[in-house]
């Protein structure tokens, strides 16, 4: 019972303050002025997150963007429009990222992080591992999109190299023992 009353009662003054901050003085914040959104968190049948852009290049004419840092997946420097979507059986990506065909192509390959079962560290060959062919689950287009915050992020890189090519299947285990 004594447990009970003190969570109603945390979570009354909890809601009380979530109204109305006040800052040093006479300053008042309500809750829609805070954070990056400036909008209601309560009612989200009209909210659309910001977007922008997408690119229309074509896949062979765009220019490799460099790695956020070092191993990131590499942003899409193209548009996908017309390989969508990507399924497990029919995967348009693979046409020109698979790595027999990417250099003739002027693809990133697949690193082979993507071939190997990470779960057990089975090599498969040439046999892309079943949890990786949806590329649009770590890989995303580019757009236009003004970023909401500045980003004063810079990525390190051990390599030149890593700027544009993963060797985290090298690395993977690195300082394991």
């Amino acid at each position: 019972m004594k447990k009970a009353f003190l969570i109603s009662l945390s979570l009354i003054m909890f809601l009380g303050m979530a109204n109305l901050i006040h800052a040093d003085g006479d300053e008042e914040y309500y809750e829609e002025e805070l954070g990056i959104r400036k909008q209601t968190i309560y009612d989200e049948k009209n909210i659309m997150p910001a977007t922008g852009e997408k690119t229309t290049i074509e896949a062979g004419s765009s220019e490799k963007f460099e790695r956020a840092f070092e191993n990131s997946p590499p942003l899409i420097s193209h548009d996908v429009t017309d390989m969508l979507p990507i399924a497990q059986k029919d995967n348009l990506c693979l046409d020109c990222h698979i790595p027999e065909e990417a250099v003739s192509m002027g693809a990133t390959p697949i690193p082979k992080s993507h071939f190997t079962e990470l779960g057990t560290g089975k090599d498969l060959g040439d046999k892309l591992d079943g949890d990786r062919y949806n590329c649009m689950q770590c890989h995303v287009i580019q757009t236009t999109a003004t970023p909401p915050v500045a980003n004063i992020f810079k990525g390190e890189f051990r390599a030149e190299e890593q700027k544009y090519r993963s060797n985290l299947i090298d690395i993977l285990n690195e300082g394991v023992e």
